[in-house]
């Protein structure tokens, strides 16, 4: 076990230097930056006194949960839709309009509740087009082979995302709060979520920020060192003018058929440029507020909050805590991702583009840590568990 001590206020954290790596970086391999998706058996979930640690399907019925697995594994097998396809506009024609499968419970205002009734779980289904429920049920009996579909008795809710986007995409503020525009020198924008600290060696010792691979690593395409600039470039950011960090480690997205998990990333800050609070307009002016360090499980129902880069402070509600997905990043990469939480607002869109790498948190006194914001469509929000990503990215919250 690493014996650095760690930092007992800002004034001991060291700063990111600009040319080579420190002394303490020099061991590093150089692909220590980029780790594989995992999905441990044991996560360290550290649920709130009154949460149950169901991760919201638990008390699904098993053909519901078993059937959400196969149309999953259905779903990923697929291969992205072709070119030819996307110049005749038939991107999303039958069973090519299923984008999303998970586990939820009915609203009033989709299609099927089941025999269970009202709070029963159902199998939700997301498209990238309207869709009715008997084309829904005849494109996954068809194109999945997923025969307990064409029971009509199996309750299914359709719910029309439109093509679930990575959202990749105003002003300068030093020190800089978690909710504002940050990005990698080569992306337009998104969201700068939060701090965090590494969890051992001489990452305790730097002030790290976190947010999505696609915002702080350029979708993978970024290398160790590469500035990141507040706000990001689509918000007038200029590089290296504007650098409040540089980019220290990122989980690799696989687009290679491969479930992902979490899409995330850290970078080192200059830490007198960046503050512990998060951002939110009100009565004409900037406020602040701080969020907890400590996570919470996902759970259907829970009401959340965010403080993004385009929507600012938004609530919304937890919708399903298993969704799998197919997330679209532009140029025919696809990755497929599993163990997501959906997000419905609950005034409008929970986020837009340009939100990604939000810190999404319970929204009550304790304001836990949920989730981390990562893509969206039609109104829904998508965002990996919050405990995954500090597993993943081997770091703790410092909010």
């Amino acid at each position: 076990m690493a014996t650095t001590k760690k930092p007992r206020n800002p004034e001991d954290f060291e700063d990111p230097q600009a040319a080579e790596p420190s002394d303490d970086d020099a061991s590093e391999d150089e692909d220590d930056l980029e780790f594989e998706a995992t999905d441990p058996e044991d996560e360290d979930i550290e649920p709130g006194d009154d949460d149950e640690e169901d991760g919201g399907a638990g008390s699904a019925d098993e053909k519901i949960v078993q059937l959400k697995a196969e149309v999953e594994q259905a779903l990923f097998a697929r291969k992205p839709v072709s070119v030819a396809a996307m110049a005749a506009e038939e991107v999303y024609v039958g069973v090519d309009n299923v984008v999303g499968v998970g586990l939820g419970a009915p609203e009033r205002d989709f299609e099927s509740i089941g025999d269970e009734g009202p709070g029963g779980q159902v199998l939700n289904i997301y498209v990238a087009e309207p869709a009715s429920m008997e084309e829904v049920r005849a494109a996954v009996f068809d194109g999945f082979g997923v025969q307990a579909l064409g029971d009509d008795r199996v309750p299914v809710n359709v719910i029309c995302t439109g093509p679930i986007d990575a959202q990749p995409h105003r002003h300068k503020a030093r020190p800089a709060p978690g909710g504002i525009s940050v990005g990698h020198f080569r992306i337009t924008a998104g969201t700068l979520g939060c701090l965090a600290r590494g969890r051992s060696g001489a990452r305790q010792n730097r002030v790290l920020m976190l947010s999505n691979n696609h915002v702080l690593a350029n979708t993978n395409n970024a290398a160790r060192g590469d500035n990141i600039i507040q706000p990001g470039r689509a918000d007038g950011g200029i590089n290296p003018r504007d650098r409040i960090a540089i980019l220290e480690r990122f989980v690799r997205i696989d687009f290679a058929g491969r479930p992902n998990f979490v899409d995330c990333a850290t970078g080192w800050c200059w830490h007198k440029l960046v503050r512990r609070e998060l951002i939110y307009r009100s009565g004409g002016q900037w406020r602040f507020f701080r969020i907890s360090s400590r996570p919470r499980a996902c759970r259907v129902g829970m009401i959340v909050g965010k403080s993004g880069r385009t929507t600012q402070l938004t609530a919304g509600r937890i919708t399903d805590c298993n969704a799998s997905i197919r997330v679209n990043y532009g140029n025919g990469r696809v990755g497929n991702f599993k163990d997501q939480i959906t997000i419905r607002g609950l005034h409008g869109d929970f986020s837009r583009g340009g939100d990604s790498g939000s810190a999404v948190w319970s929204y009550d006194a304790r304001r836990n840590p949920v989730g981390l914001l990562f893509a969206g469509g039609g109104g829904f929000t998508f965002a990996n568990k919050m405990s995954r990503v500090l597993t993943a990215l081997d770091i703790n919250l410092w909010t």
